[in-house]
C-alpha cells in the first residue's frame, strides 16, 4: 500500500500573516481534502456544516472534507500550514471535531 502524500501545501502562516480568506467562511474544492497543521501555538477550527469546532495544536491537526465550509481563528501566537490531498488522508493525521 502506498502512503498518501499531500499534492500541495501552503506556506507557514502566523497570527499576523494568516490570510483573511482563511479567517472567513470558505471551503475546499470537490475532491480536495485539507489537513490543517499547527506548528506552534493553537488555532480554532470552526466547521459550519455540520456546526462544530476543534482546538488545533501541534498534536491535534484538523481535517477539512471536500467542499466543507469552515474558517479558522488564531488563539494567541501561533504558526500553521495546510496540506492538500486528492484522496482522503489516513485517520492518524487528524483529530475529530467536537459538535457544538
Amino acid at each position: 500500500m502506498t502512503e498518501v502524500e499531500p499534492y500541495r501545501s501552503t506556506p507557514v502562516f502566523d497570527q499576523d500573516t494568516l490570510p483573511v480568506a482563511l479567517r472567513t467562511r470558505h471551503n475546499t474544492r470537490a475532491g480536495v481534502w485539507g489537513v490543517i497543521r499547527v506548528v506552534e501555538g493553537a488555532l480554532k477550527l470552526t466547521y459550519l456544516d455540520p456546526p462544530s469546532e476543534l482546538l488545533l495544536t501541534p498534536a491535534t491537526p484538523g481535517l477539512i472534507l471536500p467542499q466543507q465550509p469552515h474558517f479558522v481563528t488564531p488563539v494567541g501566537t501561533m504558526t500553521m500550514k495546510v496540506d492538500f490531498y486528492d484522496q482522503s488522508p489516513p485517520d492518524a493525521l487528524f483529530s475529530r471535531p467536537v459538535h457544538i
